[in-house]
């Protein structure tokens, strides 16, 4: 795992031990956390336009909400990957490897289809 992942994952088994929350951290509901802090950083953009979303990010209040509500969903992300065993860095490469696969440049570039329509 990257070496920053690696120390905020450490960070991140500190806190929760500290306060004896790893009983109430099984993996069915770490996954529907990330799900349920997913949908508070979509609540963000809700109701709203493109343009007003692109423009909200000028606005610090937003940007201090949209950290929090990022870093919430980037959090659980960790205690998933922890909980399961799984090397997030690697995963992620090997998930990017994958899509390359699927997504060849000569396919895909500029256009927004799935790859099982090309």
């Amino acid at each position: 795992m990257n070496d920053s992942i690696v120390s905020l994952t450490q960070r991140l088994m500190q806190f929760r031990d500290n306060r004896d929350w790893r009983k109430f951290h099984n993996l069915k509901d770490l996954i529907q956390s990330v799900g349920i802090e997913a949908g508070e950083l979509m609540e963000l953009t809700q109701w709203k336009t493109t343009q007003d979303v692109d423009d909200a990010i000028a606005d610090p209040d937003f940007r201090v909400r949209l950290g929090e509500e990022l870093s919430d969903v980037f959090l659980y992300v960790l205690l998933v990957a922890e909980r399961a065993g799984l090397d997030l860095a690697e995963e992620a490469h090997r998930k990017i490897d994958l899509n390359d696969t699927k997504y060849p440049v000569e396919k895909a570039r500029g256009n927004a289809k799935k790859y099982t329509e090309f």
